[in-house]
């Protein structure tokens, strides 16, 4: 049998994951994988776990919040992209288990942020901005832990070794009949995730550059 592992995306378009075409998916294929994923092994304190979709956007707001510029278009994509290649995997493990599942996960890993980052021109991390990202990314990962989740602050030093406290705010104005912290359903994360995808690659390509975009 041929080396291979397709999976069939919501647009009739088939995906190889060991040999991904950077344009083998549509944008909405895309938005619904990253929906359908889940955070924290899929575990939450509400009625719905949280989706990578969610949590993309968060990491973009708070990298917002912290910035000492006005985010271009370009450096918003690059954060809102940092972990879509969970979306089309359809699979986000928790950090510490990462590091046990082998070479073959890592490099399938690699070969889909690399089509990625071939599809949407994604700019490459330098020292700074890749600083910057981890920051905004572990102070998420801390709040999602605490107000989704249900660690304690001190479980979250202690259990998870994130040493960061959590936010007590949601970063992210929450949509209508959605308490802070709430983890979205999948259809409401999609279409917030892909709106806001659209709104940046018209943006970039726009070469307005200027404004940044309002996120939800």
């Amino acid at each position: 049998m041929t080396d291979r592992a397709w999976v069939l995306l919501k647009s009739g378009r088939r995906l190889d994951l060991l040999d991904p075409d950077p344009y083998g998916w549509t944008d909405e294929d895309l938005a619904t994988g990253l929906a359908r994923t889940y955070r924290w092994g899929g575990h939450s304190r509400w009625e719905l776990p949280l989706s990578v979709a969610q949590h993309s956007i968060t990491v973009l707001r708070i990298r917002q919040m912290l910035a000492d510029h006005v985010l271009t278009p370009a450096e918003q994509l690059r954060e809102l992209a940092h972990d879509m290649d969970e979306g089309l995997l359809g699979f986000d493990a928790i950090t510490p288990l990462k590091s046990h599942l082998g070479d073959g996960y890592a490099d399938v890993v690699r070969k889909l942020q690399s089509a990625i980052k071939t599809r949407y021109e994604l700019q490459p991390w330098n020292r700074v901005s890749c600083a910057a990202h981890k920051v905004a990314d572990r102070l998420a990962a801390a709040s999602e832990a605490h107000h989704v989740v249900g660690w304690s602050a001190q479980d979250i030093v202690s259990s998870l070794g994130i040493t960061v406290a959590p936010l007590d705010s949601d970063p992210v104005t929450s949509p209508p009949g959605k308490q802070p912290w709430e983890p979205w359903p999948p259809r409401l994360a999609a279409s917030l995730f892909l709106e806001l995808l659209q709104s940046l690659r018209r943006q970039e390509l726009g070469a307005s550059g200027d404004a940044e975009v309002a996120v939800v």
